[in-house]
């Protein structure tokens, strides 16, 4: 099991690395908090460039001060590929305390071993070990952080589970009420009540902390800038409350579509809806659960993005509870779980080595590769998504069309994160980019210093006073 754990680890490695060389990995997210992290080495406490360019905390968007670790391997080596190669060695350790708890309750190693790598398969797990779309985000951390969080409360290592559990509170505002619910676990199973509900009362009482005081403290607006998503369902914390009292038929509105329940397929119907049968356990997956299907926003229900990390753990461990209420039929019930999950897992991030590695050494990438040499480090930059991610090491960067206080502007012409040309089109946005770019092309303040496989980039001429 730790064999395959291992190449698991390192094909997703390999896959993290090879879209980062091939200029895939964007600004929004992994540049966003790689600035966060160079900021806060240079005495600017997690700052960074909202899209607009104006400077503002993160905490002002999402709680997840876990990015503070990264601050000693920056001081080493600043390169942001050190975050996603963390995130795939992180998440696959996950399957670790998958075995460790297979084995202990189900009696059976090869039980244990068949949910390990049903984990690993799970394609809610794959996205959060290489999220292609995005780069990097804290809280995938909390999958692995949250089972072995099970295992050594399970044990009843209570100091060795404080650690993590503090550490998974810090990847994402919401993830303290999770690691709290694995109190009310533990008070019922164990007997243990005082610790259990104490660490179900400081969960709690952390994430209202985050979304109550934090967020809108330091939001440039002063609101939740998410509040937009739940609009249908009150939009702000209290704004939910009080439409949940008043007209509680819009939640089931908002819950209640064929996307949403294709979510809950992918997510339950591989592991044979295990995680049901131990709901206190799986009490820990109700906060993610609910911002994800009270949200408009789709990809919130979508696995291919990270917002299912704070889901996956409590799934795997509560399905591993559940299956152990069958223990003479474990090693049955584990292979139709392996089974079932490897069915789905062809909905996987790896295919995207399909296109990136033929791509290697093509002439756009060393377009690429010679543009972003032209920019000088620390200078204010505007940058197209995909390039921006590469020139986040710096106090001030917009991402193009917005130019802000930029000295230079460098743009990729082709860069797919804006949606296709038609789908841009139709919202304005493409139209705007190229309009942006022949705009400044042709202002004389403005010289092309390169131009190139659609790779463009500029510098703003001096200005001198006679």
């Amino acid at each position: 099991m730790c064999l395959g754990a291992a190449a698991y680890a390192l094909l997703f490695v390999f896959a993290a690395v090879m879209h980062y060389v091939e200029y895939k990995t964007g600004r929004f997210d992994l540049g966003d908090m790689v600035q966060a992290i160079w900021s806060t080495m240079h005495g600017h406490f997690l700052e960074s460039t909202t899209l607009q360019g104006r400077q503002a905390s993160r905490l002002g968007a999402h709680v997840d001060p876990f990015l503070l670790l990264f601050v000693p391997l920056f001081w080493i080596s600043s390169s942001p590929l050190i975050l996603p190669v963390v995130q795939a060695l992180g998440v696959a350790s996950g399957a670790l305390p998958v075995f460790w708890l297979g084995r202990k309750h189900l009696g059976s190693s090869r039980a244990a071993a068949q949910f390990a790598f049903a984990y690993l398969l799970y394609p809610a797990t794959q996205f959060n070990a290489f999220t292609n779309a995005d780069g990097f985000h804290a809280v995938s951390m909390a999958v692995p952080l949250i089972l072995f969080a099970v295992w050594f409360l399970d044990e009843d290592r209570l100091v060795a589970f404080s650690i993590v559990a503090v550490l998974a509170a810090s990847t994402k505002e919401e993830i303290p009420l999770a690691v709290g619910c694995l109190g009310i676990w533990y008070a019922v199973r164990k007997g243990h009540k005082l610790f259990g509900f104490t660490v179900f009362a400081v969960g709690l009482g952390l994430t209202l902390f985050n979304f109550l005081w934090v967020i809108p403290h330091f939001s440039p607006t002063g609101v939740e800038p998410f509040a937009g998503r739940y609009r249908a369902v009150g939009g702000t914390p209290t704004g939910i409350v009080h439409k949940f009292f008043t007209h509680p038929t819009a939640f089931v509105d908002a819950v209640a579509t064929g996307h949403k329940a294709t979510f809950l397929a992918l997510l339950f119907i591989p592991v044979l809806c295990l995680c049901l049968l131990e709901p206190l356990l799986f009490l820990g997956a109700v906060p993610d659960l609910a911002i994800n299907l009270l949200s408009s926003k789709s990809e919130q229900t979508m696995l291919n993005y990270q917002y299912a990390a704070g889901i996956v753990p409590f799934v795997f461990a509560a399905s591993i509870f559940g299956a152990a209420r069958f223990k003479r039929q474990a090693g049955r019930i584990s292979l139709w779980v392996l089974a079932l999950v490897a069915c789905t897992a062809i909905y996987s991030p790896i295919l995207v080595l399909i296109s990136d590695v033929p791509a290697l050494g093509s002439p756009v990438t060393a377009a690429q590769s010679h543009a972003l040499g032209l920019i000088p480090k620390g200078a204010p930059v505007s940058a197209s998504n995909l390039l921006g991610g590469y020139l986040s090491e710096r106090r001030y960067i917009s991402t193009f069309p917005y130019v802000a206080r930029a000295r230079w502007i460098i743009v990729d012409s082709n860069d797919q994160s804006y949606g296709t040309k038609a789908q841009a089109r139709s919202s304005g946005i493409y139209l705007d980019f190229e309009r942006t770019l022949r705009n400044y092309e042709s202002d004389k303040k403005w010289r092309i210093v390169y131009s190139s496989h659609g790779v463009t980039v500029l510098h703003k001429r001096s200005t001198t006073t006679g």
